[in-house]
């Protein structure tokens, strides 16, 4: 396969919520994680860990999260024993921020007819994450708790550079910050070591054209709107 130029790639990109059952094969996914390998990282310590799950392991890692995910909702009190281990949005939303979060929410939900008070609805379409929106391919990152800030800066361009070249061989992921409530669940799973923390998931695979929810797109502003030229 001919791969898409870097613009193409770019703009077909898009967070895909319901994928095909059609297989990845291993070598495809090491070629996919070699491409991203080449993202740049402060003084190149390469702070990526990825951990790929397909078959049994990607199954009862669904099982156990959809399982506790259930719970939590039965019992809300349990939110205590399912934290995430750093900040992924602000403790305190603002604008335009928390508006251009209500406009993306409220799309995807209007999308698949989820009215405001449909929270068994709700429920299950986010619990479509802890599914890996039925990709066959589900990806764990974590990073060694040692590394600074600065090193989830190398990360996001090591994610980005793998979902382009995913999608520049016909693939498409969601990237899920989703899961990071659960690496207490995660982690042990996975086998990571105990100075390592989760920093997101990410489904992998062929896209479902037929389903009606990969036709939400996600606007994105101006260049006006966030560049300020200085001459």
């Amino acid at each position: 396969m001919t791969p898409m130029t870097v613009a193409d790639a770019i703009n077909s990109r898009m967070s895909i919520r319901a994928f095909t059952p059609q297989a990845v094969a291993r070598e495809f996914i090491t070629e996919l994680l070699q491409l991203a390998s080449r993202a740049p990282s402060g003084t190149n310590t390469q702070p990526w860990k990825v951990y790929v799950l397909q078959g049994q392991s990607r199954d009862t890692l669904v099982d156990k999260v959809c399982a506790a995910h259930d719970a939590l909702r039965a019992n809300p009190a349990l939110a205590s024993e399912y934290r995430e281990e750093y900040d992924y949005y602000p403790e305190q939303w603002v604008s335009p921020y928390i508006d251009r979060r209500r406009e993306n929410g409220w799309g995807l939900y209007g999308l698949l007819g989820i009215g405001k008070g449909d929270k068994d609805k709700m429920h299950l379409q986010h619990q479509r994450n802890f599914r890996f929106f039925d990709a066959p391919v589900g990806l764990m990152f974590t990073i060694d708790r040692v590394m600074g800030r600065g090193s989830l800066v190398d990360y996001g361009m090591f994610l980005q550079n793998l979902m382009l070249a995913a999608r520049a061989y016909g693939l498409h992921t969601c990237p899920q910050a989703a899961w990071n409530h659960f690496g207490k669940i995660i982690l042990p799973h996975i086998g990571a070591g105990p100075d390592e923390m989760l920093v997101c998931g990410m489904a992998l695979g062929y896209a479902d054209d037929k389903d009606i929810v990969n036709t939400f797109h996600t606007p994105r502003v101006p260049v006006a709107e966030f560049t300020r030229w200085l001459d």
